[in-house]
């Protein structure tokens, strides 16, 4: 079987959909952001679109849900779509069940929560209090605190726990779902810094699918800047995993943002920092593939161009740059196939490599964009 990926134009908010070799499926992030009352709202109806996606791979419920941080932006009406376990008034014969929950270890640790951040988090907890269906990134001295609290400690919950620099298990290149994960993020000692930074301890991970005897991989993540970018390059470096990587497809962390590049915006580009742009620029393979979660990037002295929230223009310009090198794509969710009526961005994963499956704008219908190639910059 082939394996897929679904990138939904939901503006500057993130919700990712893998369809694995097996049909199983992984979501990454759920932030429906769409305002019903609005008829000009181009957002997607998320709800709708995920149940279309899960009935077309025949699940029912989802292998996989990975909140990367509890920021509005990633975790949305959450609590409206998604069947959690800890509380009856979230359960329902409509709600959608996660069989395994991932989650950084902020969520668990952090106080004062509200709405659908505070379900999650009671989900994440009730989950790794009972020790079942859930996956918790990194063990900083607050998770350790948590469980002494609940009289348990980190060795009775270590099969809930994974740390940076591991493979998530119960994945396997070699099994049915021919996939695996490698964490990159976050760091224990970054979530035992004090102050819980959301963004800079989210979840960061590679993809690996297997198709036949070729391997393509994703970068996938969230919010991190570059200084986080920067850590995990030398990080990896300093372990011998720079293969670990390696990318095809690059979901743009932070919408665009610059900030994932450099402090500094530039007037028409932004530079990257040097750890990022070796990542960027010589872990890429050929013909790469980056999408930009985020709103249409915004022309030069617009009223857009001024807002300092994403997506850069400048930060734009970077990443089309790198692609002209190895004739690769730079896709937008909100402008893809077009501004007027963008649609769900669909990656199909061969054994020639990524193709992308667009919506024509006037249908729904998918047609192949491009043709699969596998040769890489890197070898």
């Amino acid at each position: 079987m082939t394996a897929h990926m679904k990138f939904f134009p939901t503006g500057n908010a993130d919700t990712t959909f893998i369809q694995l070799a097996n049909n199983q499926v992984v979501l990454m992030d759920y932030a429906h952001m769409r305002n019903e009352k609005d008829p000009y709202d181009k957002r997607i109806d998320l709800p709708t679109a995920i149940r279309e996606a899960m009935d077309e791979a025949g699940q029912e419920s989802f292998r996989v849900v990975a909140f990367t941080h509890l920021d509005k932006d990633h975790i949305s009406r959450a609590s409206e779509f998604f069947w959690f376990d800890h509380a009856a008034v979230y359960q329902g014969s409509d709600r959608m069940k996660i069989d395994e929950l991932w989650v950084p270890a902020g969520v668990i640790t952090e106080m004062a929560l509200e709405d659908d951040a505070r379900v999650i988090r009671q989900e994440a907890r009730h989950r790794l209090k009972l020790g079942y269906g859930i996956k918790v990134f990194s063990r900083p001295e607050a998770l350790a605190s948590f469980l002494e609290e609940n009289h348990l400690s980190i060795a009775e919950r270590e099969h809930c726990i994974v740390d940076a620099g591991k493979l998530v298990p119960g994945f396997s290149k070699t099994g049915p779902e021919a996939a695996e994960f490698f964490v990159h993020s976050p760091f224990a000692w970054r979530t035992d810094a004090g102050l819980i930074d959301r963004n800079q301890g989210s979840i960061v991970v590679q993809m690996t699918l297997k198709e036949g005897f070729s391997e393509s991989y994703a970068l996938l993540g969230a919010d991190i800047d570059h200084e986080s970018l920067s850590q995990i390059v030398r990080t990896s470096r300093a372990h011998g995993n720079e293969d670990r990587l390696h990318w095809d497809v690059l979901k743009l962390f932070h919408h665009c943002s610059y900030l994932s590049l450099s402090p500094d915006k530039g007037e028409e580009m932004t530079e990257p920092v040097e750890d990022v742009k070796w990542l960027f620029e010589t872990l890429a393979r050929q013909h790469e593939t980056i999408i930009s979660p985020s709103w249409p990037i915004p022309k030069k002295g617009t009223t857009e161009d001024e807002d300092v929230q994403p997506p850069h223009r400048q930060a734009a310009a970077y990443y089309k740059k790198i692609i002209k090198d190895s004739d690769g794509r730079f896709l937008v969710t909100m402008e893809t196939p077009s501004e007027a009526r963008p649609k769900p961005i669909h990656l199909k994963i061969t054994a020639q490599g990524v193709s992308v499956m667009l919506a024509a704008a006037a249908t729904a219908t998918s047609v192949a964009a491009s043709t699969p190639t596998r040769a890489g910059r890197t070898g």
